[in-house]
């Protein structure tokens, strides 16, 4: 990660970049530490916990609300959501189907509506708070 812009043509640091392009570079880059901690907060914010609730789903629904109208809405919404979810994974088996993995071979998964415990990069939570 660096912390500047490259050096614009017509100054002290540009000349240096033509002369000493390996120290230069290493000036503009973010400390060790900063880097690692980034990386560490992007972790943290991304992994799903145990307890996660995801789009669609409700820890009891029963004491949401209890007028029949809204329940039923919900339950469609969460089926839909289900059907979302087999599309996604028949498209990705679908060989037919081109740029469904890419060059590392990894299935679209993004977004997925729900997911595992832990840093898979689908799921979406019901609600953010950070």
């Amino acid at each position: 990660m660096s912390s500047q812009f490259m050096p614009e043509e017509g100054t002290s640091d540009y000349e240096e970049l033509k002369t000493n392009p390996d120290k230069a570079l290493l000036k503009r880059f973010t400390s060790q530490l900063l880097t690692v901690l980034g990386i560490s907060l992007i972790e943290i914010l991304s992994t799903h916990s145990s307890d996660e609730i995801y789009l669609g789903k409700r820890d009891s629904p029963d004491q949401w609300t209890s007028d029949t109208k809204p329940l039923e809405a919900f339950k469609r919404f969460g089926k839909k959501l289900e059907e979302i979810e087999d599309r996604i994974t028949r498209r990705n088996n679908d060989e037919e189907l081109k740029n469904r993995v890419g060059p590392v071979n990894m299935p679209y998964t993004l977004l997925y509506p729900t997911s595992k415990e832990g840093l898979t990069g689908q799921g979406i939570p019901n609600s953010v708070s950070i």
